[in-house]
């Protein structure tokens, strides 16, 4: 147990970037469909589903925001939406600015002051709150709060989301994993010192669990019923309800 708990224990490393990704805010959208596979596939699954719900929220919190992509999409969906954004990143905040600009007259768009999940204090109960491939920077103990923040921000029947990089069972499927994830990289044209630096910020700069992990957590934290939804390469996602 020693070496998995000082694997959740580290922190994350001060980099020459301005958030927690290895790309620079101004260039996420484009290079990390180019590292991550299916990813717009997180945003658009997201927005199905909570259609499929029959929902129609009234406050919907997208935490880890990044450059405010899910919420550009679904801003014309849910007519009757507010959004509230949040990122730890003060660079990707002001790209999500940028981007919601033309939305923001109608007052349906409110951007938080730089914030992690785990820090944010808002007197509003939400109806849906989203984290997409935010929380596995997060040390055991923050994801964890961080889980429990969403849980308490959400009125009841309220929906929590969430899309993360996902840690395989054994010691092959991540060694066999990483080999699967690099050949998706290379296939977008990454060079091939550029895919062994993303494979190796695997516990280093981002701290994957399993599955079964998450399910775990996220009924710990209280969610009535908790359910995985996506999956594919080393990315799943879960949706909750309180």
């Amino acid at each position: 147990m020693k070496r998995k708990e000082k694997r959740f224990n580290q922190q994350e490393k001060t980099q020459t970037f301005d958030n927690s990704t290895p790309h620079l805010a101004s260039q996420y959208d484009a290079q990390v469909r180019n590292t991550v596979p299916y990813y717009d596939d997180f945003h658009a699954e997201t927005i199905h589903f909570i259609k499929a719900m029959g929902m129609s929220p009234q406050l919907w919190l997208d935490t880890g925001c990044g450059t405010g992509l899910l919420v550009e999409q679904a801003f014309d969906i849910f007519k009757e939406t507010t959004f509230i954004l949040a990122d730890p990143s003060d660079e990707m905040m002001n790209e999500a600015k940028k981007k919601l600009q033309d939305k923001k007259e109608g007052g349906r768009i409110r951007l938080l002051d730089p914030v992690s999940t785990e820090n944010l204090t808002l007197k509003l109960k939400l109806d849906v709150i989203t984290a997409i491939q935010s929380h596995h920077y997060l040390s055991k103990t923050k994801r964890e709060k961080a889980t429990k923040t969403c849980y308490s921000l959400l009125k009841d029947k309220g929906l929590y989301i969430t899309f993360e990089n996902v840690r395989p069972f054994s010691k092959k499927g991540i060694e066999k994993g990483k080999q699967y994830w690099s050949d998706f990289q290379l296939s977008k044209g990454k060079d091939a010192e550029a895919v062994k630096d993303h494979m190796n910020r695997f516990d280093s700069e981002y701290f994957p669990i399993t599955v079964e992990e998450h399910l775990k957590l996220l009924k710990v934290c209280g969610f009535q019923t908790v359910e995985l939804f996506w999956y594919s390469h080393m990315q799943a996602g879960f949706y909750c309800i309180k």
